[in-house]
């Protein structure tokens, strides 16, 4: 499978790069550094314009993996699979990788440990047919959903690109999805991962294991008092010492360039 996947990958990857993107030399330092391949897209979203490393990949397009959490979201809350970010969801019974997924639990909880199988459970609630539409009224990357309502995302069809992503979190964090607001405020709420005085830190991480690297993702956005960034970070994970480089490297870029 995994040779197939790539081929898509490198098929579905889009070749017209943002217009206003600017190279910045000390992220692509940090990749170095850490040893990784991969992407990291800045977007100031009033200004309109990208920062980050390595444009090129910027606009290829990878499986989600778990990134997609945050759409399923509000797919879910909107044609109401589940009433509220708080209703608990159950995981099966089955085993699972990791001990943590072995329990029922709310979205709010689930997406925090990222629980693949209540996201699974919530899918599986939405059914194919609506969750089709809504991926392409989310203009969700390639918004192709193929024929199984609860793998789409971990296997593909469904691709996405790092410039894709930012701009999709652009819209949810100014409520400008087609999702009702209240929805919308609900999901920002449960990715909200750090916050100080003028700031609050919002991502979502993913991992897909699928393709021949495994693809490591971090996406989300910084409001800073009135200004907002969002942001997309990719890598090929070789090694499993490379999963915490997601978020180490994601950080270290928002603050190399002044945004954290």
């Amino acid at each position: 499978m995994k040779p197939v996947l790539v081929a898509l990958i490198a098929f579905f990857s889009l070749q017209v790069y943002p217009a206003d993107w600017t190279e910045s030399a000390e992220v692509g330092a940090l990749f170095k550094q850490a040893g990784v391949t991969g992407t990291f897209v800045l977007y100031d979203v009033d200004a309109g314009k990208f920062t980050g490393h390595n444009q090129a990949r910027s606009e290829m397009r990878f499986i989600p993996a778990s990134t997609f959490k945050i759409a399923n979201s509000l797919i879910g809350l909107s044609v109401k699979a589940v009433r509220s970010v708080d209703e608990v969801l159950p995981y099966g019974g089955q085993p699972q990788p990791f001990d943590v997924w072995e329990k029922d639990m709310a979205l709010r909880e689930a997406i925090k440990v990222s629980n693949v199988p209540i996201y699974q459970e919530l899918a599986r609630r939405i059914g194919l047919e609506r969750m089709g539409k809504k991926v392409s009224e989310l203009g969700f990357g390639n918004k192709e959903i193929g024929d199984t309502v609860d793998k789409f995302w971990l296997e593909g069809p469904l691709m996405i690109s790092a410039v894709e992503q930012a701009r999709f979190l652009a819209r949810l964090a100014q409520g400008k999805l087609p999702i009702a607001p209240d929805i919308q405020h609900s999901v920002r709420e449960i990715v909200l991962l750090e916050q100080g005085g003028n700031w609050q830190l919002y991502g979502k991480t993913g991992w897909g294991v699928v393709t021949d690297p495994d693809i490591g993702w971090w996406v989300g956005w910084v409001q800073k008092g009135e200004r907002l960034y969002t942001f997309a970070l990719n890598i090929d994970i070789q090694q499993r010492a490379d999963v915490s480089k997601r978020i180490e490297i994601g950080k270290a870029s928002l603050e190399t360039l002044g945004v954290l």
